[in-house]
């Protein structure tokens, strides 16, 4: 493959033997090559100095050689006419020249600058395309340096016809698509593919206007920055369809009615059975709604609040109409990538989705709250505005921040799909923090870092707000004294404490004290119970927080639930709110009844006020039922979407901040279970979703867990209500604060986060829950290189010849497993049941092992060849798979066909009962040694129990399944002389009980 490389390699020094000689030396960089549209052997190769070479590479000649007449020269791009008599290049001054091919002398007409006569940047790239009409001439940059030089565009010309496409990032490539090959007389056009470097555009070049397709994918995900987002899955078909048809209408007015021109490739996943929603909140006051049901992220539809607001950029398009803007050059806005925001107060912070009431809830940084409405018809619409005042009871109270928006005092005429009916306008306007709303009894909760307050958008007025502001925290009141309405109550409880801490400090203490994980003062609410240990010596130690920071009034999580909240009551509307500081408020709700929920109003009453003790943040919070499963939402259930909650059984509530997760028993708030995460192992949790996951092969097997993100990008998940960690996965790193502040969960254990700005990345915990991306490429005949021969199979080595001498028996019993040349060194491994203690047998043993120690010569080979075959003929007897002998045990010593010869032939007397034998003990001298030794062979010679252990096979053999537990004993026994004679293979021999 590399010599078919080097072979279609062009040499500059071969180009340069036919170009004038100013420009044999240094021509300069290659910066265009462009094929001959009807001659693929030729090609023009245009040089940085403006030198033009027409190469026949069949010839390797350099056929013609041109050179540009700009002052200065230097080319840019280079594009042949259909026909292959002219070309046209491109050059840095922003003209461009047309040349004929055979004439090199000058080009065929003189340089044309389209947007001179000032200075103009270079054109970067230009293609000229031929139709039965006018042909088309398309080139990317050449605007005037000084007006517009700032500007990404892409001019296309044809006749009279003129446009020049405005893109808000660099233009880094751009081409066509045509349905004609190369035997067709014309191009004929019909897409402009323009890839910018923050999205992908395509203009239809047959419709009129040159308007701009639908993206079916690929889509620009961060149009505007991402400031939120929120996931709502299986939303019901009613509200997907207007939704869809909302969508269509609005696209249908920008885009070409063209179906997408790029079709290569089919889609192999299955239809999606449920039909998932993406809400993108936007720093532009944008939201926009993807289809994220598949793999691909499809827009479906684009939501715009600023229409509703008068901002500082209305001025400014006011006054530039009334001056006029020049038409020429003729600009015209494509792709959706706006990286300026008209008002950073109209970013979206909070999105809520009620599918079943069609109610979204958008939440701004200016402290605004937009409600709406799906409508299928446009309509104008008169804003009314509630502003609620969460600091009302701070006196004196100074807001240092941006100012509020106005809305518009007007009518705002907008098309289908949702519609605004209500603002809710937060003083002071700092941003949405937290939101909840309860779709079924219509309120609606909003979170500032000020306080909190209840709306009720059926009677449009405010329940309830509750300013979180600590009263002794002056940097965030302004010069306020103050406030003196602190309860009296818990000014007593703390004052008791810190007298019963005093004491407790003064009394000398027998034992060490344990360190202290947490040094603030504990709460009712944190109290260690009766015997609890103050901490682990294995926990870390947490640095106490300030109580009074200046972010610790911020409000973090907002629930509505229906539970118990004092004993013996049944169970009502109450509202949840965690606070920055530790701090969390429940209110009891009382709604009235159905027929008079206009008339009278909603009664908000405080229940409960909990301070946990290490003061971290309020991450989120759950109410459990009596089977441990989370409050469904009541549009839910009333639609048979979920089952309805266990209201019989005691309820629990899960409350998740920064360090710990607790679960304590209602209506008493009594401590059930909790896990110090960040004691145990040095982490804090930014991110918490409340999931179920779904057995695969059993659909009526649900877990309840809480799923959570770290602040170092790990993902953990715990049952509930027990807090044991199932799993744990690093998914981020943990200096991308960005994705692991945008994580966010679905119901169903899936995760979505912004792995870049552009980029947002979806994953899965749940093993039955996975949304996987399947698809084919279908490849013409050839395209496909053929895969390489395989090689063919070495031939087997020829084994070695048998050595001189040896006996013909020997070679024809010897077993496949024993290798041809046997090892320099053998080694013999006796493992033998405990021996009967017999003296006589002991001093027999060990007069046969002193001979054994010094053997005598054989009186022939054959006889010790002899030896070894009957040896491996007991090795084809045993089998492999019976080993059971620990390898642990290996001995290895040196034993010669001498040897065994000698001692085979001084052995006498019966068998030997192993069962009788006590187990003998390791000898602590040589003599002992040699009387082991002396046992070890007799026992192996006698139960012909024999295992190879050499280079080829290692393992045990063992002639009985039922192996007893043996000891090894190791044999070492001859010299360098003796082991001159034959060698022998590395054996181990095993006997057990039941072979005796």
């Amino acid at each position: 493959m590399e010599s078919q490389l080097l072979d279609h390699i062009i040499y500059q020094d071969v180009v340069m033997q036919n170009v004038p000689d100013d420009y044999k030396a240094n021509p300069g960089a290659v910066e265009a090559i462009a094929e001959h549209p009807t001659d693929s052997n030729k090609l023009l190769i245009g040089y940085n100095r403006g030198l033009i070479v027409l190469w026949d590479n069949k010839s390797c000649n350099a056929e013609q050689t041109y050179v540009a007449p700009q002052v200065p020269p230097q080319l840019e791009s280079l594009a042949w006419h259909r026909s292959g008599d002219q070309f046209m290049s491109a050059h840095a001054d922003g003209s461009y020249c047309i040349w004929n091919s055979a004439d090199a002398s000058k080009p065929a007409q003189n340089a044309t600058i389209p947007y001179g006569p000032f200075p103009c940047k270079a054109i970067n790239k230009i293609q000229w395309l031929t139709t039965k009409s006018e042909p088309f001439i398309a080139f990317s940059g050449g605007m005037p340096r000084a007006s517009y030089g700032d500007r990404h565009c892409v001019t296309v010309m044809q006749g009279k016809t003129h446009v020049v496409f405005d893109f808000t990032s660099r233009v880094v490539d751009f081409f066509t698509i045509g349905d004609t090959d190369r035997e067709c007389e014309w191009d004929d056009p019909h897409t402009l593919v323009v890839l910018a470097e923050e999205e992908l555009v395509l203009m239809d070049l047959q419709s009129e206007g040159w308007p701009t397709f639908r993206m079916p994918y690929l889509s620009s995900l961060h149009s505007s920055a991402i400031t939120c987002s929120a996931v709502q899955t299986n939303v019901p078909d009613q509200l997907w369809d207007k939704i869809v048809a909302a969508g269509d209408a609005q696209m249908a007015a920008n885009h070409t009615s063209r179906e997408w021109p790029i079709d290569g490739g089919s889609v192999l996943s299955e239809t999606p059975t449920s039909k998932d929603l993406l809400l993108t909140g936007h720093e532009d006051g944008s939201v926009r709604f993807w289809d994220v049901s598949t793999p691909a992220l499809r827009l479906l539809y684009k939501l715009d609040t600023k229409a509703y607001f008068s901002t500082h950029d209305d001025s400014e398009v006011v006054a530039a109409a009334d001056a006029g803007e020049e038409d020429w050059p003729p600009f015209r806005k494509v792709g959706t990538f706006d990286p300026y925001s008209d008002d950073p107060r109209l970013g979206v912070q909070k999105i809520m989705l009620c599918p079943w009431s069609g109610t979204l809830v958008l939440a701004g940084t200016a402290g605004q709250v937009v409600l709406m409405d799906m409508n299928t018809e446009e309509a104008e619409v008169d804003l009314e505005v509630t502003t609620v005042n969460i600091v009302n009871d701070r006196d004196g109270f100074v807001w240092k921040g941006h100012d509020s928006l106005t809305p518009r005092s007007t009518t705002v005429k907008v098309p289908a799909g949702f519609q605004a009916k209500h603002l809710v306008q937060c003083t002071p306007p700092a941003s949405v923090t937290a939101l909840a709303n309860h779709s079924e009894n219509q309120l609606l909760a909003i979170g500032t870092s000020h306080g909190f307050s209840i709306f009720d958008y059926v009677q449009k007025k405010v329940i309830l707000t509750k300013c979180t502001l600590n009263p002794n925290d002056l940097s965030a009141t302004g010069e306020s004294s103050m406030s003196r309405r602190k309860s009296l109550k818990k000014s007593l409880r703390e004052s008791i404490r810190r007298l019963r801490k005093r004491g407790s400090r003064s009394t000398p203490s027998k034992k060490e004290a344990k360190p202290r994980v947490e040094a603030v003062p504990t709460t009712d609410l944190d109290a260690p119970e009766k015997g609890e240990e103050a901490a682990a010596p294995v926990q870390r130690l947490v640095e106490a927080r300030q109580p009074d920071g200046d972010m610790a009034s911020m409000v973090r999580c907002l629930v509505f639930a229906e539970t118990f909240l004092r004993e013996g009551a049944s169970a009502g509307l109450s509202l949840w709110a965690g606070t920055n500081s530790g701090g969390i408020f429940v209110y009891s709700v009382t709604m009235p009844e159905a027929d008079k929920r206009e008339e009278e109003d909603v009664v908000a009453e405080l229940g409960k006020e909990v301070q946990l003790k290490h003061r971290a943040p309020v991450v989120a919070l759950s109410v459990m039922d009596g089977s441990s499963v989370p409050l469904p939402d009541p549009m839910d259930v009333k639609h048979e979407r979920a089952d309805a909650p266990n209201m019989s059984g005691s309820h629990t509530v899960v409350i998740a901040s920064e360090e710990q997760f607790k679960v304590f028993t209602l209506p008493r708030l009594k401590e059930k279970t909790k896990y110090k995460l960040t004691a145990k192992e040095g982490v804090r949790v930014r991110k918490v979703g409340f999931t179920q996951y779904r057995s695969r092969s059993d659909e009526k097997v649900v877990e309840q867990h809480l799923s959570v993100v770290t602040n170092v990008g790990d993902f953990l998940v715990f049952s509930v209500p027990q807090l044991r960690r199932q799993v744990q996965h690093s998914c981020m790193r943990k200096e991308d604060i960005n994705g692991i502040t945008s994580t966010i969960f679905t119901r169903d254990g899936e995760a979505f986060f912004l792995l870049s700005p552009s980029e947002l990345q979806r994953c899965t915990l749940s093993a039955r829950v996975a949304v996987e991306p399947l698809c084919m490429l279908e490849l013409p005949e050839g395209a496909r290189p053929a895969p390489p021969p395989e090689p063919e199979p070495e031939p087997e080595p020829e084994p070695e010849p048998a050595a001189e001498g040896e006996g013909e028996k020997a070679e024809e019993e010897k077993p496949a497993s024993v290798p041809e040349t046997l090892p320099s060194v053998p080694a013999i491994v006796v493992e033998t049941s405990p021996p009967n203690p017999v003296e006589d047998e002991t001093e027999e043993v060990a007069a046969a092992a002193e001979e054994a120690a010094a053997p005598e010569k054989p009186e022939s080979e054959h006889e010790a060849e002899g030896v070894l075959a009957d040896i491996q003929k007991t090795l084809e007897n045993t089998s492999i798979l019976d080993s059971t002998a620990d390898e642990s045990k290996d001995s290895v010593g040196d034993i010669t066909l001498d040897e065994i010869k000698d001692y085979i032939a001084s052995k006498e007397g019966p068998d030997d009962n192993s069962a009788d034998k006590p187990a003998v003990e390791e000898a602590p001298n040589e003599e002992a040694g040699a009387e082991e030794q002396a046992n070890s062979t007799q026992d192996a010679v006698t139960e012909n129990a024999v295992t190879t252990d050499s280079e080829q096979t290692e393992g045990d053999i063992v002639a009985n399944d039922e192996m007893p537990t043996t000891k090894t004993t190791e044999i070492k026994e001859g010299d360098q002389e003796d082991q001159a004679s034959e060698p022998l293979q590395e054996l181990r021999i095993t006997e057990g009980d039941d072979e005796k």
